[in-house]
């Protein structure tokens, strides 16, 4: 599936990725394919888990919206509830997971990274807003115990970033090199 990483240290944020695709039992590791599972619309970076076809998709929904801000947990619940019915009624997203689920699901699992934080989008657009990092993906457990350990002491969001990508790629089977990870400031 995918590591996917974000963190907050100092005034630094970083989110990066591996770049692997599957296809079932098929390997396609980024030195094949140009694949980067984060996509940037304005000042955000989003980090993509699931399926491949999420990345274009999302890519035109977001990029097309009069107004997709993703600066709050709020703006980001609206915005991911507007591209919700924009993936159902243009893209032909399949909503449904189990019989017995609370609502439709978006197939979305994403990290948001932009000035104003860091941001986790699931698939029920539950939205959370992490203050130091997270991970999501196959290989999120690696990366959150290998950020955790790391976390203290001088390293910055890149590095630790890098780090927590690094594991998952390197531990989780469903996730591989090259790793790609992208640091901003956040304005004081």
């Amino acid at each position: 599936m995918t590591t996917i990483v974000v963190v907050r240290k100092k005034n630094r944020i970083a989110i990066g990725a591996d770049t692997l695709v599957t296809f079932g039992e098929t390997r396609l590791p980024g030195e094949y394919e140009a694949n980067d599972k984060i996509i940037r619309i304005g000042d955000s970076y989003i980090g993509l888990a699931g399926s491949t076809a999420h990345f274009e998709v999302l890519r035109r929904v977001l990029g097309t919206m009069e107004t997709p801000r993703l600066h709050s947990r709020h703006e980001v619940f609206e915005t991911f509830l507007r591209a919700h019915q924009v993936l159902k009624e243009q893209y032909f997203l399949n909503p449904k997971e189990e019989d017995d689920d609370p609502y439709e699901s978006s197939q979305i699992t994403a990290l948001i990274a932009n000035p104003s934080g860091i941001y986790g989008v699931y698939s029920y657009r539950e939205v959370f807003s992490f203050e130091r990092f997270w991970a999501i993906g196959s290989g999120r457990n690696f990366a959150l115990g290998a950020m955790y350990a790391s976390y203290g002491g001088s390293r910055g969001a890149k590095q630790i970033a890098q780090i927590g990508v690094d594991a998952g790629s390197e531990f989780d089977k469903s996730s591989s090199g090259p790793n790609r990870v992208y640091e901003f400031e956040i304005p004081t």
